[in-house]
């Protein structure tokens, strides 16, 4: 009774029934279907001819279409920036790929650029292998278009994208905080997720992420997990200290964590054996923590040695409050600083700059956006507190600027006196707190780097490297 009343009543609103073995849908305005469709999808897909993917207008009728042959003609100057380099235009028909990629599955949407729709091609499967299987078989139904593959960075990383370029299909990694999203959709599925990406990226509205090589993200890696091993000290020392806060055991020096109140802390005992048991844990995790940061602060030295940006390294350390680490860390997270045309863009891919709400005639200026790298710029703000002290030239830092340039080591003087001065102003004169003139510090400290890095050059490129990805 009830299966016969939802077909009439769909009737009565105007809507069709919904088929279950219907053919993958073009995407529009049209409604789109919940049924669920694994890789049988692309047989259904593939036994179609061409023609059905090709323009549904004749072309001596259809008007010309100047946004949708190539992406790369819409992409602003600061979004070729990001991605390093400008990518030539494609010759010819493109078809561009969107892949929402997951562990077990990829759901695939095509857009042609000679055409208005976005096709479903289904589920894949979620292996490299499954992903170039699909590449060849496009490209044999579709032998006269260029394919153009895009897909959300996320935690599966880079190794999708280089693979694909190796196999000299183009692909991009899309920045998921710069995607368009409508403020009234309130739908999210894979397979919507992927027919965005592929509208977008023929429309040329996608912004594409700078992808290192496969040597500089080792040396970030090195350098991440060497600040998870700090937090996790951090979170230790926390955890004993209020421990013992707990049980009324206080210490009686000033500064925690010295070989004093190790000593101290060797002549607690408490009441109980379980309490003891949990206290000597406790140090035991502060302790190994400790001797595991020893050990990558001793990696770091060798591991820069070798690597192809310790010209830019060096650099840097020229500048006040950049030593080995915080050099070491800028240059990892932020890569090449020579794809910032400016300053300013470098200040605000950090998220240094100040967040602004406008209207009319009125103008408000907040905090800081704190958009971009957060370890970057939490090590430049580090920094930026060194200069409250007037400017000086130490024995350390003459020592970490022999054999540099007369450029350099002039940045660095100017960057120590505009940066003392800017402080002083800002806390004396403007009544500023210390914590928002060290984060102004920190923005201006940036265009500092950004000028060297502009001047210095890294070592050749090894020939076995991988190229950057980016289309």
């Amino acid at each position: 009774m009830k299966r016969a009343k939802v077909p009439a009543l769909r009737c009565k609103r105007g809507l069709r029934s919904a088929k279950r073995n219907a053919e993958p849908q073009v995407v529009g305005l049209a409604p789109q279907t919940t049924s669920e469709r694994r890789a049988d999808t692309m047989k259904t897909y593939l036994l179609r001819e061409p023609k059905t993917v090709q323009q549904t207008v004749p072309p001596q009728t259809r008007p010309p279409r100047r946004c949708l042959k190539s992406p790369q003609s819409q992409v602003p100057a600061a979004t070729r920036a990001i991605l390093g380099r400008a990518a030539p235009a494609p010759k010819g028909p493109v078809l561009f790929v969107g892949l929402d990629v997951h562990t077990e599955s990829i759901a695939v949407s095509l857009a042609p650029s000679d055409s208005a729709e976005v096709r479903r091609y289904g589920l894949i499967g979620g292996t490299h292998d499954d992903v170039l299987r699909l590449a060849r078989k496009l490209q044999t139904v579709h032998p006269e278009m260029r394919l153009q593959f895009c897909y959300e960075a996320g935690p599966h990383g880079y190794p999708l994208g280089r693979c694909l370029h190796a196999h000299g299909f183009p692909c991009i990694l899309v920045a998921p905080s710069k995607i368009p999203r409508p403020p009234g959709e309130r739908v999210k599925t894979n397979r919507r997720d992927a027919d965005q990406l592929a509208r977008l990226y023929r429309a040329g509205a996608l912004t594409a992420i700078y992808v290192p090589d496969p040597q500089d993200e080792a040396v970030r890696d090195l350098i991440r997990a060497r600040y998870q091993v700090q937090q996790q000290q951090h979170r230790a020392r926390q955890q004993l200290k209020s421990f013992l806060l707990r049980h009324n055991r206080r210490y009686a020096g000033t500064t925690a964590w010295t070989p004093k109140h190790r000593r101290y802390l060797a002549t607690i005992k408490m009441p109980f054996a379980e309490q003891q048991f949990v206290f000597q844990e406790m140090v035991n995790v502060i302790s190994e923590a400790g001797e595991r940061l020893e050990r990558y602060e001793a990696q770091l030295p060798r591991v820069v040695a070798g690597w192809r940006w310790e010209p830019v390294v060096k650099a840097l350390m020229s500048l006040r409050g950049l030593a080995l680490l915080t050099a070491a860390t800028l240059v990892a997270e932020l890569g090449d600083l020579r794809r910032f045309p400016t300053a300013r863009q470098l200040m605000g891919y950090l998220g240094l700059v100040p967040s602004e709400d406008s209207t009319g005639d009125q103008r408000h200026q907040g905090g800081i956006t704190k958009m971009g790298n957060a370890i970057a710029r939490r090590a430049l703000i580090e920094a930026a507190w060194n200069y409250r002290v007037p400017a000086r030239l130490s024995r350390e830092l003459l020592k970490r600027q022999e054999g540099l340039s007369k450029e350099v080591k002039d940045l660095s003087w100017a960057a120590q006196t505009r940066l003392h001065h800017r402080y002083k102003h800002l806390t004396a004169v403007r009544h500023k707190k210390s914590q928002v003139a060290a984060a102004a510090l920190g923005r201006e400290l940036s265009g500092f780097v950004w000028a060297i890095g502009q001047q210095v050059r890294p070592h050749a490129r090894p020939a076995q490297a991988a190229q950057p990805v980016s289309a």
